[in-house]
């Protein structure tokens, strides 16, 4: 059984500030010191960006794509069966603005029911027509059915003229037999 304990125990703007604090005892009889905090709200992102309308402002290019999941499917909001390549291994998806873009939010989502794989993916864009890249971010993820089915990853960046936007996804790094797939590939 918890003993409660109520204590002003710092000032914040010039008011006592309380907190519950419970403890429990050990077997020693010592209390576990501990106190309830409030969360912060999370902000919703997609409330707070305009996503960019892809099939106005760029020319896509796949290296293989599931008839089933189109790559407009992930680039497009709104859509919710996301893109999956028609081949397995290393997969590209490129996107060719007609007019270099701004770009301060990006937001990548992927998901894997099925099987346990470690993926891995780099994020890179072109300010020069595909001459030269900059890395944005590569990362691996993990997948696991029974854990980890999938990974929502938000960068805020500063980029101020993106022709190229390129997503290279080796969907596992152990094994060539995964497909690549991506639920949500969303710019602001």
């Amino acid at each position: 059984m918890p003993v409660v304990y109520q204590v002003s125990f710092a000032k914040q703007a010039g008011k006592a500030v309380n907190c519950i604090f419970q403890a429990y005892l050990n077997l020693e009889g010592i209390p576990m010191r501990k106190r309830i905090i409030n969360l912060v709200p999370k902000q919703t992102v997609d409330s707070d960006h305009k996503w960019l309308d892809i099939e106005k402002l760029a020319l896509v290019e796949v290296t293989s794509e599931d008839n089933k999941f189109p790559i407009e499917s992930a680039l497009l909001p709104g859509r919710v069966l996301g893109w999956r390549a028609s081949d397995p291994g290393e997969q590209i998806i490129r996107l060719l603005f007609d007019n270099p873009q701004k770009l301060q939010w990006i937001r990548l989502n992927f998901e894997e029911l099925e099987i346990e794989r470690t993926q891995e993916y780099v994020l890179r864009w072109s300010l020069d027509g595909g001459k030269s890249y900059q890395e944005i971010i590569r990362q691996q993820w993990n997948f696991s059915p029974e854990g980890s089915t999938s990974e929502v990853e938000d960068y805020q960046v500063e980029l101020p003229a993106v022709s190229i936007l390129e997503l290279i996804i080796n969907p596992d790094i152990s094994e060539k037999n995964a497909f690549a797939s991506i639920d949500k590939l969303l710019l602001a």
